[in-house]
């Protein structure tokens, strides 16, 4: 009974959205997940992708429009998909995460998403999260206004095009996860990619990769809808002789921002434009990635580049004109990352709160667990201390909406406001299903704070909140002084954003409303840090009415309950 109340929850909540408009409507596709062999450098790999493509199908909606999507799982992980950025209000079982709001889907077994997309415009994406799957299981999720493409609140573009920056594995990603989960970090992505091609820079044996090629037109302006959906760095992006206007980052958008180079970390999306206005010719698309200097672990430098070609004569996309190509920043130089974040201000400021009822200080660094697990390999990824690993029977929603979390969580903590105090050395490192319960509609300002000191390993880290949007208020270098730096908060027009990169060896402070009950994820969206345990889950309670409270799980719930599964994070 309680489940099918669920359904008709969502059936009233798409018939209340489509009554607001004439232009709502149910959106349908069907995603099967299934094994294909690619052959990329020499070697010929077998991995997991969605109707057969990668990056995978872009999903286009209208705001106010309902999706139904029906996953049917013909590969042999079980996986879950998330739709990154979606806020999900009053629907947290469609959320999508492994072990957190679900028991992945598994081979065989089907499972259908239904939730709304409301009060949101621009580009959002999909994508597994159960381990490293996700570097082949994406797609862009476009959401547009209601009113149609002319009240687009900056010129309306000639062309949108989708721009997903990957990475190509030459590994099996189960296997991958596995090795991550026993500590074992050797593992590097081969080459980014930009829309599924590894571009000219890769060869092997003389075999040059095929480049992605954006054919335009002199003078027309093209929206790129730019989707981050690698599982490892940063990426500098930039077009050979043209700039970019910023026009949304996480579906937000931000008062138009002109630049030459786009910096956007894994988790992240970024609305352009640019305007063909470059003399005809041929002109290199790089994404290079951003890497942490020493004593950070070094990989090998990627880079990968597309073509944008201008169409010299009719019907001709491209000639043999040699491709032009940018000046890139160095690879360890985190400095354009900062103030490319630094100078986006939102274009519809939305009032921020003011009075704090929660305030979080958190801590990411690395740890040592030897003396806890008693491996060669020890260290750990953690915040505050805290080493986050997934329940195994139960999924933490279910567990919570049914009032029973510490009893079916084994190891379940609760995350403290602040990091320990530590005079000499590092504290000891525990391991736990970390949770932070708030109240429903508490107002929570979250400082995160990277290793401050150059003798500390430190990386850019891009935490991801799932469930709701908040306002980057303000970042810095160095540690972080409360009443120094909140003095300087952005309390005007701060972005709004899903995913918020806090710099390497500095701090981000974040502040939003926790008025959507269920149990969310808040994680760094680089796989190796959430695998090896940077993250949380974010326990919002139910409100007081009807209206404010989870309703019940779908019919089709995929419950833990009996299943014998193989589970991991993202």
């Amino acid at each position: 009974m309680a489940a099918s109340v669920g359904v008709v929850f969502f059936l009233l909540a798409a018939a209340l959205a489509a009554a607001g408009s004439s232009e709502a409507a149910l959106v349908e596709h069907t995603f099967v997940v299934s094994q294909m062999k690619m052959h990329h450098l020499c070697n010929e790999a077998l991995i997991t992708v969605v109707n057969g493509q990668l990056p995978g199908p872009a999903i286009e909606v209208t705001e106010g429009d309902s999706l139904v999507v029906h996953v049917i799982n013909k590969s042999p992980s079980g996986l879950t998909i998330h739709w990154h950025g979606v806020k999900q209000l009053l629907n947290c079982w469609a959320d999508g995460p492994g072990m957190i709001t679900q028991c992945p889907i598994q081979l065989n077994k089907n499972f259908t998403y239904r939730f709304n997309v409301v009060g949101q415009e621009g580009t959002l994406w999909w994508h597994a999260h159960v381990g490293f799957l996700r570097a082949t299981i994406h797609g862009a999720l476009i959401i547009r206004p209601r009113s149609g493409r002319n009240s687009y609140p900056f010129p309306k573009p000639d062309k949108e095009i989708p721009i997903v920056i990957g990475e190509w594995w030459d590994v099996d990603l189960v296997h991958l996860e596995d090795r991550v989960e026993n500590r074992i970090y050797e593992d590097w992505p081969l080459s980014p990619t930009i829309n599924g091609m590894l571009g000219d820079l890769s060869n092997c044996s003389g075999v040059i990769e095929d480049n992605y090629i954006l054919n335009v037109e002199r003078g027309k302006t093209y929206l790129l809808r730019i989707v981050h959906a690698a599982v490892h760095e940063e990426y500098n992006l930039k077009i050979a002789g043209h700039n970019f206007t910023v026009v949304a980052v996480d579906a937000n958008y931000v008062k138009p921002y002109t630049t030459d180079t786009i910096v956007i970390a894994s988790g992240e999306t970024v609305d352009a434009l640019f305007v063909a206005d470059a003399p005809p010719g041929r002109y290199y698309m790089v994404a290079q990635a951003v890497q942490s200097p020493e004593p950070s672990p070094q990989i090998p430098i990627l880079v990968s580049r597309g073509i944008v070609s201008y169409n010299l004569s009719k019907g001709s996309g491209s000639d043999d004109t040699p491709a032009v190509a940018p000046e890139l920043p160095d690879q360890h130089d985190a400095t354009p990352s900062f103030y490319f974040r630094g100078n986006l201000t939102s274009l519809l400021p939305q009032p921020v709160p003011l009075n704090v009822d929660e305030h979080i200080l958190i801590a990411i660094d690395v740890g040592d667990i030897c003396l806890y697990a008693g491996s060669p390999n020890c260290m750990v990824s953690k915040l505050n201390n805290i080493s986050f690993e997934l329940p195994t029977t139960t999924s933490l929603l279910q567990a919570h909406y049914y009032n029973n979390m510490s009893s079916s969580v084994s190891k379940l903590q609760e995350l403290p406001r602040r990091p320990p105090v530590v005079e000499f050395g590092h504290s000891p490192t525990s391991k736990a299903t970390v949770v932070r319960r708030v109240r429903h509609n508490a107002t929570v300002e979250i400082v995160f704070q990277n290793p401050y000191s150059s003798d500390l390993i430190s990386n850019t880290n891009p935490m991801h909140l799932h469930g709701h949007d908040f306002f980057i208020l303000g970042q810095g270098l160095g540690r972080y002084d409360a009443v120094r730096d909140a003095q300087a908060y952005n309390l005007v027009d701060p972005p709004a954003r899903s995913t918020a990169l806090v710099p390497i060896y500095g701090w981000m402070a974040i502040r939003f409303v926790a008025n959507n009950p269920g149990v969310w994820f808040l994680h760094c969206h680089m796989e190796k840090h959430v695998s090896s345990g940077m993250a949380l889950a974010l326990v919002v309670e139910n409100g007081h009415t009807l209206e404010t409270t989870l309703p019940p799980p779908p019919a089709d719930y995929t419950s833990c309950d009996n299943q014998n599964s193989r589970v991991a994070d993202e």
